[in-house]
């Protein structure tokens, strides 16, 4: 299972990662070109919109997959294993209702999107191309945390034997 969290993970890294680089040098070329010859790209700003949100939403599951959120373990120094252990199987359970429930709640937005047919100011980027890698990396954050349950609990069940 270790192996193809890892597999996961760096497919998502990756992407978000390729993203990243994309939106840098966008801007970078934006602001050379704008400093050296006054000439903007146009539609910069829709871009690093569109970039961003594929950064920061492929990203996630990557994050969840590696167990590299943000934790405070303030209780882990005082409180027995059993306690700590059970903390962290809430909390998780807690995230996948979360995140199921925010996947479920984007639907209507995003197909607003697509229905209504918005686009971006400069470039005319349809609005529901932002909400693939939103859509996307919200899905595959719920299957992390769902995958990393599983994993535990089968864990859990051979430390009981």
């Amino acid at each position: 299972m270790k192996t193809s969290f890892d597999r996961a993970s760096r497919i998502f890294g990756l992407a978000a990662a390729a993203f990243l680089v994309a939106m840098m040098m966008v801007t970078v070329v934006d602001v050379a070109l704008r400093w050296l010859f006054n000439i903007p790209i146009k539609g910069t700003f829709d871009l690093v919109e569109l970039l961003m949100v594929g950064t920061i939403f492929l990203a996630v599951p990557a994050t969840y997959l590696r167990e590299e959120h943000i934790v405070i373990d303030v209780i882990d120094h005082v409180a027995p294993r059993r306690v700590v252990g059970a903390l962290r199987w809430i909390g998780t359970v807690l995230t996948l209702v979360y995140l199921v429930v925010m996947f479920s709640q984007m639907i209507e937005p995003a197909r607003d999107k697509a229905e209504f047919g918005e686009v971006t100011l400069d470039l005319g980027i349809p609005k529901y191309i932002h909400w693939i890698p939103i859509l996307v990396g919200t899905f595959f954050s719920a299957i992390a945390v769902a995958a990393i349950l599983w994993r535990d609990a089968r864990a859990a069940r051979g430390r009981d034997r």
